[in-house]
C-alpha cells in the first residue's frame, strides 16, 4: 500500500531545514526497513502575518511504498521529531494511505489548496484529520506544524503542486539539447510548456546552470518556455520557479 507522510516546522533559522530533515528520517527508516520513499516535495503555504513559520511556510511530503508496519513508521516518525526538532519549533507528523477516496480525498486536497491562501489552525486540522481517520500529531511547541503537515498531504495527493527538493545541473547555461535526453537525465517524466503541453523529445531546449522539478498530475516534470527571442524553449530559471 501507498502511504502519504509529510511533516512541517522542525527548523529554527539556525537549523537546516525541514527538508533535510525528512530527507535524513527517510534514509533511517529505508536502513530499518520500514519502507521505500519517493522524491521529497516542498509545498509552499500561505505567507501571512498571523501564520506563524521560520523562513518560507512550506511543508515536506513524500510517498512511501512496501509498508508493511505504518504504526511502527509513525512511531519512529514521532521520536525521530521529537528528538531532532529544532528549539523553538513547532513540527507536526501527517501520514495518509492512498486509499483514502471520494469525499474524504476531495476534502484533504481542498484543505490544502485553502491552506495556500488562507490562515487556518491546528483546531480545524484536528477535526479534519479525526473525521477522516488519518494519523496527525505534533512533536513540540504548539503544535501549529500539523496545519501544514497536513496540508501538505492534500497538496501531494492532488498532484498538482509542488517542486522536489534538490538541484540537478547537466551542463553550462544556455547549451541546447532535446527534451527527452533532459527529461532522461533528470528523472522528469517529460519537458512541458507552461500551457501543460509536453516537449517531443526531440525539441531542443536551453539548460539553466541550476535545474528542478516540479510536479504536475501526479508526475515529475520540467518545465520550459520559449526564450527572449520567442525562439527556442529554455527551461525555467530558479527565479521564475517560485511560483510553483
Amino acid at each position: 500500500m501507498l502511504y502519504y507522510l509529510c511533516i512541517d516546522d522542525t527548523d529554527n533559522l539556525e537549523t537546516k531545514g525541514t527538508g533535510w530533515l525528512a530527507e535524513r528520517a527517510c534514509n533511517e527508516m529505508k536502513e530499518l526497513g520500514l519502507g521505500s520513499f519517493s522524491a521529497i516535495s516542498r509545498h509552499q503555504l500561505f505567507v501571512h502575518e498571523d501564520v506563524p513559520y521560520t523562513s518560507h511556510n512550506s511543508s515536506m511530503c513524500v510517498e512511501v511504498t512496501d509498508c508493511g508496519k505504518p504504526d511502527a513508521l509513525i512511531r519512529y516518525m514521532q521520536d525521530f521529531l521529537e528528538r531532532n526538532g529544532a528549539p523553538g519549533s513547532d513540527p507536526g507528523l501527517c501520514l495518509v494511505p492512498e486509499t483514502l477516496s471520494g469525499e474524504a480525498r476531495e476534502r484533504l486536497i481542498r484543505f490544502g489548496n485553502d491552506a495556500k491562501c488562507t490562515v487556518l489552525n491546528k483546531g480545524l486540522a484536528y477535526a479534519l484529520a479525526g473525521e477522516l481517520g488519518v494519523h496527525l500529531s505534533e512533536h513540540g511547541g504548539t503544535g501549529d506544524g500539523v496545519v501544514g503537515a497536513l496540508a501538505g498531504v492534500g497538496l501531494r495527493m492532488g498532484g498538482e503542486d509542488g517542486r522536489y527538493r534538490g538541484w540537478m545541473h547537466l551542463g553550462p547555461e544556455d547549451t541546447a539539447m532535446p527534451a527527452g535526453e533532459i527529461a532522461r537525465q533528470c528523472g522528469a517524466h517529460h519537458v512541458q510548456d507552461e500551457a501543460d503541453h509536453a516537449l517531443a523529445d526531440e525539441t531542443p531546449v536551453l539548460l539553466r546552470e541550476r535545474i528542478k522539478l516540479i510536479r504536475r498530475h501526479g508526475l515529475p516534470v520540467l518545465l520550459a518556455r520559449p526564450d527572449e527571442t520567442g525562439g527556442t524553449m529554455r527551461l525555467l530559471h530558479k527565479n521564475e520557479l517560485k511560483i510553483y
